[in-house]
């Protein structure tokens, strides 16, 4: 009698065991899914990449960081004509023309071209390039890379240089404007200075 009283709470232990057992099995089935697509984004197994790229860090560690991969950036579909001008303002005895007057580019496109300055004085002279963009919606998505307009240029007595410009027309750009054109005027800071000096001289 005493053996059949005893047996109930084994088996008690037993069942909630085996609940046990079924509820992990139940959970870990259903986390297979979210885990496996996981296990393809990061492996590139069966061809899944989830629109991300895996790139080493730039501090030289070997780390990984993920990063989202971009989307085609160059819209082949259409172009953009741009066209470069550039003037020299009064008082700055500098020439200023572009050696490419326009180009058809395709947005998202990297471009290049070259501005040619010539100071014609006997002496050295200061100057800093201010770039427009016209039509004027255009300005935004109009991005220069590289640009002697970033930086105050100095041009010896009758030296000549080659100054570069790249650039990309966003694919932003909207699609009703197809003509850009992209102006520079040189002003001359020496003249400012000078100007500024007699000023402050009583």
């Amino acid at each position: 009698m005493e053996q059949a009283r005893t047996a109930p709470p084994s088996h008690n232990r037993l069942i909630g065991r085996l609940l046990l057992l079924v509820a992990g099995a139940f959970v870990f089935a259903f986390a297979m899914v979210p885990l496996y697509d996981v296990l393809c984004q990061v492996t590139g197994f069966n061809g899944k990449t989830g629109g991300q790229e895996t790139i080493r860090d730039n501090f030289g560690f070997g780390g990984l960081k993920t990063a989202t991969a971009p989307e085609p950036a160059v819209d082949l579909t259409r172009s953009v004509r741009v066209e470069f001008t550039g003037t020299v303002m009064p008082g700055l005895p500098w020439d200023m023309r572009p050696l490419t007057l326009s180009l058809d580019v395709h947005p998202g496109e990297l471009q290049q071209v070259t501005y040619l300055v010539r100071n014609t004085s006997n002496r050295s002279i200061t100057g800093q390039a201010v770039p427009s963009v016209t039509p004027g919606q255009a300005a935004q998505h109009f991005e220069k890379i590289e640009c002697f307009c970033f930086e105050q240029q100095t041009l010896g007595p009758g030296e000549a240089r080659e100054m570069p410009l790249a650039f990309i027309v966003k694919p932003a750009v909207d699609r009703s404007i197809s003509h850009i054109t992209l102006s520079y005027a040189f002003f001359g800071l020496e003249g400012q200075r000078q100007t500024l000096t007699s000023r402050e001289v009583p």
